[in-house]
């Protein structure tokens, strides 16, 4: 049987260019599985408000991050999946393909159609299950597939957020970051989430206590926020750090009701409680991108420093270390032996 495999990251602009921040923009905000709204009441906010004012604002963003290679999360990507090619057997394709802009899905599975890819063992590369970033990978794999009537066996790699490798990879990128640096407080920031979601795939368990995330039962399995936690936990143990001057935070907030704290309140709060040296981690992202680049190591550094600190640092992404590379081929092996 011949087989391939498929990476799947979030996705970039195709350039820092206003036109083509908006033309991504249409497409990752059009996802009701990002925006989970009525068609005409999200095309109506979409095409109405976002579009009219966010485009400028993320393009000046895009451009601060930009390189000569291009965005930081495309190169990164592709470096992981030459990296990839390299350690799985000759007959595997290996692929890359973004949720949103290109390579698009639809354009993967055309090639991998032309070439009589019988399996496929789907990657998205996302460590922390959720609504907007793995299923939304999955439901739109098996749609462009069925519009190209390519009936092709499919197999997705589950959540690695509690997985040694994931983990020991930001051990690594941070153990001399911890030695030099000596932060007072170091926070693990995740992407954000609504609540809403929470509750909805929570079957009535998510959010209800202050515990409901300590045993894992059905309705919690695939909870974003209980796997951010344990991501959390793994780090906090491997690198001995004090739980006491840990905080665990969602950045990228969209509205109010979403997951707290907020990272960006957090880090004002940890400057103005005279906090001077700030490691971040942002453990939902394997490749850098703009909200690590832009968002923490730019943005959220000159609010520490605006209000009292004196240095913020990231911790690097995965990208396409070696190790990170090795952890992949063997979480796809899990799922597909034979790669």
């Amino acid at each position: 049987m011949t087989r391939a495999l498929l990476l799947v990251n979030l996705g970039t602009p195709a350039s820092a260019r206003v036109d083509d921040v908006r033309r991504y923009l249409r497409e990752f905000l059009g996802d009701p599985d990002v925006i989970s709204l009525p068609a005409p009441l999200r095309w109506l906010l979409l095409e109405g408000v976002i579009l009219r004012t966010r485009p400028k604002k993320s393009a000046e963003a895009y451009q601060k991050i930009w390189t000569e290679r291009g965005s930081p999360l495309m190169f990164h990507s592709e470096d992981l999946a030459q990296q990839v090619r390299e350690r799985v057997t000759p007959s595997t394709e290996v692929v890359l393909a973004m949720r949103y802009g290109e390579p698009s899905i639809a354009r993967a599975l055309q090639t991998l159609q032309s070439k009589k890819i019988e399996e496929i063992c789907l990657f998205p590369l996302y460590p922390q299950y959720a609504r907007a970033s793995t299923k939304t990978v999955v439901d739109k794999v098996q749609l462009e597939a069925n519009k190209l009537g390519y009936a092709v066996k499919v197999d997705t790699v589950p959540a690695f957020y509690d997985d040694d490798g994931y983990l020991d990879g930001y051990v690594v990128a941070a153990r001399e970051i911890l030695r030099s640096f000596q932060p007072d407080r170091v926070l693990l920031s995740f992407h954000g989430y609504p609540e809403r979601y929470l509750r909805e795939d929570g079957a009535g368990h998510c959010l209800q206590t202050s515990t409901c995330c300590d045993v894992v039962v059905n309705a919690n399995r695939d909870c974003y926020l209980r796997q951010c936690k344990v991501t959390a936990a793994g780090l906090v143990s491997r690198l001995g750090l004090d739980e006491k001057n840990v905080v665990v935070c969602y950045q990228s907030r969209l509205r109010d009701t979403w997951v707290k704290p907020f990272t960006d309140d957090v880090v004002v709060a940890a400057a103005g409680a005279g906090v001077r040296k700030l490691l971040v981690f942002c453990p939902a992202f394997v490749a850098d991108c703009l909200e690590t680049l832009e968002e923490i190591e730019l943005r959220a550094a000159a609010d520490f420093r605006a209000h009292g600190g004196e240095e913020l640092r990231l911790v690097p992404s995965l990208n396409s270390s070696p190790a990170w590379a090795d952890t992949v081929v063997r979480l796809a092996r899990s799922t597909t032996p034979s790669i």
